[in-house]
């Protein structure tokens, strides 16, 4: 089929597409909640614009990218304190700015900490030291308008993953068929070495590890080590899927399932008001996608083969456009709200992070 374009919590009725044992969708209604009280998130932070991603240090302190004003902000107490502001990072498009942080599987040994942002050349992958500019270890990455991928984070390799979105379709300089062709970063989820060289083992040899993305924009690992990314698509499906090495998940000739053999289908898929997924963390046997337009967070259990059992959508328009997702030390799950950015209409300084467990 092609289309073209929260355990916490009470369920929606809406449309489910849920994956079959034999791995094909079927589509049927959630069921209303029984009654039982949705558990109330904790605010941990306040006054952000636009909030990306969260990643935490050893210790348990918290990192939060603001997009738009090329800040990386550090929770303490409750209270966000500018940690540092990137200098070169550009700031005058829709989703130009700083995305995507991880720290370095072994920081209290290099402190290093890596990020993905645009400058007004291109987007790149670099690591620093905080209270350091970042040093680019991989140039050259599309910068986009409304599609900018920007996902990072270190699996549980050592290894670190990002997503790379494909063109936007009114881009002058090129179309979706580069997600399909080897020879480009577009469109790929990339696996490299700290230093930013292909990581050893990629299955072609470059840094591109999986194909045939359109934006993917949240990356996580579950207890078994199997990898999820979700996507947005264009208007027909957004896509949660289980990343394979060297597997093609068909954009731009798929959006959703397309049961052909040559790509793989998406675990669970959503339409855009339910969906426009941007985050995703595994908490405790659970994945939990954060979405945009559908102004909710999805709950998703897991199996302990790593099949998605059942969803539930949490906080329906109750906390506005979500963003970032993290699983924190201590098990919880934080997430952020993203009602300053262009499509949110909110006042600078009206985002806030939430913690959930």
């Amino acid at each position: 089929m092609r289309f073209r374009r929260g355990t916490l919590g009470g369920v929606a009725t809406t449309l489910l597409m849920v994956v079959t044992a034999t791995g094909a969708a079927s589509a049927q209604q959630d069921q209303p909640d029984s009654g039982e009280r949705q558990a109330q998130p904790e605010q941990v932070a306040a006054g952000l614009t636009v909030p990306w991603d969260i990643a935490f240090l050893p210790d348990g302190s918290p990192l939060v990218t603001e997009r738009n004003n090329a800040r990386i902000m550090r929770v303490v107490d409750g209270a966000v304190v500018e940690e540092q502001r990137i200098l070169d990072a550009a700031t005058d498009g829709i989703q130009d700015g700083v995305q995507g942080i991880a720290v370095s599987p072994d920081y209290e040994s290099d402190g290093f900490v890596y990020l993905y942002y645009a400058t007004a050349e291109d987007s790149r992958i670099a690591r620093f030291r905080l209270g350091e500019q970042p040093e680019p270890i991989l140039t050259g990455l599309p910068r986009a308008v409304y599609v900018n991928g920007g996902s990072l984070a270190f699996g549980p390799d050592g290894y670190l993953y990002a997503g790379v979105p494909a063109r936007y379709p009114h881009d002058p300089n090129g179309g979706y068929d580069e997600a399909q062709d080897l020879n480009s970063l577009r469109g790929k989820i990339l696996r490299l070495r700290p230093d930013g060289s292909p990581a050893p083992g990629n299955p072609f040899g470059t840094h591109v590890y999986s194909y045939g993305h359109r934006n993917v924009l949240g990356l996580a690992w579950d207890d078994g080590g199997r990898m999820f990314a979700v996507e947005t698509g264009d208007h027909g499906a957004d896509e949660l899927n289980r990343i394979r090495a060297g597997a093609n998940y068909g954009w731009p000739v798929c959006e959703g399932p397309c049961s052909d053999g040559r790509y793989t289908d998406p675990v669970v898929h959503w339409t855009p008001e339910e969906g426009t997924p941007a985050g995703l963390a595994h908490v405790r046997g659970t994945l939990y996608v954060t979405t945009l337009r559908g102004q909710r967070l999805w709950e998703l259990p897991l199996s302990d083969s790593g099949d998605v059992t059942d969803r539930r959508a949490l906080y329906v328009h109750e906390f506005g456009r979500l963003r970032a997702a993290a699983a924190a030390p201590d098990g919880s799950l934080w997430f952020g709200t993203s009602n300053t950015d262009q499509l949110g209409g909110a006042a600078p300084g009206s985002d806030r992070i939430l913690r959930l467990g």
